[in-house]
Parts: C-alpha cells; sequence; structure tokens
C-alpha cells in the first residue's frame, strides 16, 4: 500500500455492538408490554349522590341480578347529570421485576374534572425511571381521557349494553349490605372487564370491582388481574385505588397501582329522589 494511503475495512460484526442492539431491542419490548398492560386498565367512573327514599326497598327484599343492573344504570346515568366538577389527587406507582431489568417509577399528578369530559392534569412529582414515566404513566392519561370522551362513553359503561349479569350472592357487611354480581362483558373491548363487581344495597353504587380485561392486551402478557374500589365522599362514590397486577410470558410481574386522595368537590346538582319530584309536580 502506498505511503500516506487511508486503509478502508469492510464493516465487522462485534459481539458488544450485538450485545448493544439487543438490549435496545428489549428494553422496547418491555416499555411495549407495560404499554398494553396499562391499556387493560378499565378507567373508573365517578359515581354521585343516591337519589332517593325508594332505595328502602332493596334494604328488604333482594332483587334480581337484572333488576339491581338496571338501577345501577339508571342511577349512573342521574349521577353523571349531577356531578358537574371534582378536584383530587393521584398517586401512580409501577413495580416491575423481571426480563429484561427491574424498573420502578412513581408520578404524583393533580386531576381537574369538569362534565362531561373534560380532564386537566398537573404533574406534582415523579421519580423512578423515565422511561416508565414518559412512555407509561403519561401514556396512561391520555388514554384516561380517550375513554370519556363522547365517542367512547356508551362503549365503556357499565350497562345492560355492553355487560351480561347475573347473580353471585348477597353480603351483609359493617359498611352496609351488597350485592354481588357476575360481570360477563358482551365484546372484546380493552375497557370492559370480566368479573365481579359489589353493589351497594342502599345507594346503587358500585363499591369493588374485580376481574380481568375483557380483551387481552397482548400475547405476551399472560394473565392481567384487576382490582378497583371506590369510596364514599360527601355522599359522592368516587375511585379510591385502582391496583394491576400482569405475569408477563417472558418471566416477570408488572404491577400499576393508582391510589387517588384529597378529593374536592366543587360543583355539584342535587340529585331529587322519586318522591319529591312528585310531590313538586301537585
Amino acid at each position: 500500500m502506498a505511503s500516506g494511503s487511508v486503509r478502508l475495512e469492510e464493516p465487522m460484526w462485534h459481539p458488544r455492538v450485538e450485545m448493544r442492539s439487543a438490549e435496545v431491542r428489549n428494553r422496547a419490548v418491555f416499555v411495549l408490554l407495560l404499554l398494553w398492560n396499562v391499556a387493560a386498565v378499565c378507567q373508573p367512573f365517578p359515581q354521585a349522590p343516591d337519589a332517593g327514599n325508594s332505595l328502602s326497598s332493596a334494604q328488604n327484599v333482594h332483587l334480581t341480578a337484572e333488576q339491581v343492573a338496571r338501577k345501577l344504570q339508571e342511577r349512573n346515568a342521574q349521577r353523571a347529570a349531577a356531578l358537574s366538577e371534582f378536584e383530587g389527587t393521584r398517586v401512580y406507582r409501577i413495580q416491575y421485576r423481571g426480563f429484561p431489568t427491574d424498573r420502578d417509577a412513581e408520578m404524583v399528578v393533580t386531576m381537574v374534572y369538569r362534565a362531561p369530559d373534560s380532564k386537566k392534569f398537573s404533574v406534582v412529582s415523579q421519580s423512578g425511571s423515565k422511561l416508565i414515566i414518559d412512555r407509561v404513566f403519561k401514556k396512561l392519561l391520555e388514554g384516561e381521557q380517550e375513554a370519556v370522551n363522547e365517542e367512547n362513553r356508551p362503549n365503556t359503561a357499565l350497562s345492560i349494553e355492553n355487560y351480561d349479569f347475573t347473580s353471585a350472592g348477597y353480603e351483609n357487611t359493617p359498611d352496609g349490605a351488597q350485592y354481588v354480581l357476575n360481570l360477563l362483558p358482551k365484546t372484546k373491548n380493552k375497557y370492559l372487564y370480566r368479573g365481579k363487581i359489589w353493589v351497594d344495597a342502599k345507594d346503587f353504587a358500585v363499591r369493588r370491582i374485580e376481574g380481568e380485561p375483557a380483551k387481552n392486551p397482548s400475547f405476551w402478557i399472560k394473565k392481567t388481574e384487576v382490582t378497583h374500589r371506590y369510596v364514599k365522599v360527601n355522599d359522592f362514590w368516587l375511585p379510591a385505588e385502582n391496583h394491576t397486577e400482569s405475569v408477563i410470558r417472558l418471566g416477570g410481574r408488572a404491577i400499576l397501582s393508582i391510589e387517588y386522595k384529597d378529593y374536592r368537590i366543587t360543583k355539584a346538582v342535587p340529585l331529587r329522589g322519586p318522591e319529591t319530584a312528585h310531590q313538586d309536580s301537585k
């Protein structure tokens, strides 16, 4: 070779380069798995005050599953019309253990809801994996807005149009009586459940949901279990805690939890019961 010439070599495969590429691919797979897992989380619906004294009959007479479902649907429609604005704080947490690496993250946000479908989120703090914060938590907030928009609301509602309901029992608890219903989705919608709901026998509001997504978020997710719990705040039933745990086929477990707290009802219209409405019409 002549002096001063530059020798051009053919690019060669190098094990370290290949390992870095594999790591990038694995990380991408991990992000997708979590995003699919998040997609399985049904956005909780707010529940408003009791509609009137007609509930007293439910305390003495056990209703059929269809009767409970219809009363629940009627009350949900009234609640949607009554609850105009509220605020609260949420704490999102993800803990992942498994392939290709363990990751954790937390994000605290404030939320302002304005009927019928406006939700404004403000991030208060965030810590842990930036990948999870940017690609999972923020996507989750976007997905919640998607679930409550006018087009999607009818397809995600807890209604007889979306579910078949069958009786799974009646429980007397220190917090009051509850109807337990089996929840069977009529379509494979990522925002619907297959499982059980616990319905307050006085307010006809959902206290708890336990189940799995009607549609598996991904082949790579072996199993997903979802639990939603609700709490009564100033006569309103609002989400208290969501817990989603997924087992991943590649080996690993992802736990997503959402804690709801510091509620403040800022605008609501009191619901009138049937007896009150009848008296006013005289």
